[in-house]
């Protein structure tokens, strides 16, 4: 018997990282799981993952800057797996860089991948939450947001800013309806960093040094675990917070 017994969850960016290793946390406490994201490759190989441990998942190609993908992934899920109790927003396209460097483009997607692709998630999802008596969201933010030096995070630190702001008024406003609503700002080893450490050694053990617990996450042990005690019951009092999963790095006010 796990705590998620009969649960179902929907997982953007699930291909892979820490999308990946919140799937499989979750489903190891008896989640079913909509594997949501752009590749499907990706998708299949989380989803295998999912069957050598005998869960139910469903991949799901979605882009989450296409309203219209967000909706088909919301209602596949809910025909498909019966229902829908916890959505995890992870999915982001959006880079750290210097502001100079920054063209237009590059800011919109940005910001249709974060907190627009957030909230169009988010609604789609309420109406299915509330019909089985309220539920969880969780939105990724970043840490990065309230370094001490806020160079080269200024794009990436307002997308996750703006994400962390729609789920304290979600979490207000969904109350009522049984649905809490978390951020969840995360460090932890994904393709991205493990090839950024690799290239850049010197940095990456600076980096590593300022971690009070000497340490870079592990995807699915310390973000996927804690995930699954914040949708379960014992945390069923806390909504409207962001959660730090950062080895004590940074300091949030």
């Amino acid at each position: 018997m796990g705590t998620l017994d009969g649960k179902v969850a929907l997982i953007t960016g699930a291909g892979q990282g820490i999308g990946q290793g919140i799937a499989l946390a979750l489903a190891k406490e008896g989640a079913a799981i909509g594997v949501a994201g752009r590749t499907e490759s990706k998708l299949h190989t989380t989803c295998g993952l999912l069957a050598e441990i005998g869960a139910t998942c469903l991949p799901i190609r979605c882009d989450v800057s296409v309203k219209s993908d967000i909706r088909d992934a919301v209602d596949r899920v809910v025909e498909e797996l019966g229902g829908l109790d916890i959505v995890v927003n992870n999915a982001n396209d959006s880079k750290p860089g210097p502001l100079l460097d920054v063209a237009d483009g590059e800011f919109e997607k940005a910001f249709a991948t974060g907190p627009l692709a957030t909230l169009r998630v988010m609604q789609a999802a309420h109406p299915h939450l509330a019909a089985r008596g309220g539920g969880t969201i969780v939105n990724l933010v970043t840490s990065a947001a309230v370094r001490w030096d806020a160079s080269n995070y200024g794009v990436y630190g307002s997308v996750k800013e703006g994400m962390r702001s729609l789920t304290r008024a979600a979490a207000c406003e969904w109350g009522r309806d049984g649905i809490r609503v978390l951020s969840v700002a995360p460090h932890a080893k994904t393709p991205a960093l493990n090839w950024w450490m690799e290239r850049n050694p010197e940095e990456a053990a600076e980096f590593v040094a300022g971690i009070p617990l000497g340490r870079v996450g592990d995807p699915e042990q310390d973000i996927g675990r804690a995930v699954v005690f914040l949708v379960g019951p014992d945390a069923a009092y806390l909504t409207g917070a962001t959660v730090p999963l950062d080895g004590g790095q940074s300091r949030w006010g």
